[in-house]
């Protein structure tokens, strides 16, 4: 007997899958990474000022007890630029970080390769990624940074949470 036009094929079953849904992760999330999301009060231009300007990126860079100092600070804004800083603790120990610019869009994207000496051991070939998205009068910067060991990422991840809050506290005061 043909079918009506108003009736539809019953679809084919449901092939089971081999695991949960909740334990497939996406390609494109590492547990080796650090993700970070954070809204400054501040347009984005600004924002952008603050990671690629050597005066401003100096004045917040590196969590309580580190600073940078200026003549240490290198920033050449175009792809294969360098970017470049030395953190410095309080008993003046220096632990610079070596960045080459792999990928830019001005006031919206940064990429750098990282090398750096953290104390505890170098890193290299870190990737930083940076987006920055307007988000009403703030922006809203998205950090990925790695991949890392459980140890380092961990440190790491405390470390841009630190910076952050020195970013923002500066920021207030900017936008002020």
């Amino acid at each position: 007997m043909p079918r009506s036009p108003h009736t539809r094929p019953k679809p084919p079953p449901m092939k089971r899958r081999s695991r949960p849904m909740s334990e497939i992760t996406p390609p494109a999330v590492s547990d080796r990474d650090v993700y970070i999301t954070r809204a400054f009060a501040a347009p984005r231009e600004t924002v952008w000022k603050f990671w690629t300007a050597p005066e401003q990126l100096a004045s917040w860079f590196g969590p309580d007890g580190y600073h940078v100092p200026i003549e240490t600070v290198t920033v050449e804004l175009h792809e294969g630029g360098r970017w470049d800083l030395s953190m410095v603790d309080e008993a003046g120990n220096a632990f610079p970080i070596r960045g080459r610019i792999v990928a830019i869009t001005e006031s919206e994207y940064l990429e750098i390769v990282l090398d750096a000496d953290t104390g505890v051991g170098e890193l290299e070939g870190i990737v930083l990624r940076v987006r920055f998205h307007d988000h009403g009068e703030r922006t809203r910067v998205t950090l990925h940074q790695g991949p890392f060991t459980d140890e380092q990422r961990e440190q790491t991840a405390e470390g841009w949470e630190l910076s952050f809050v020195k970013l923002d506290s500066i920021l207030e005061e900017t936008v002020s």
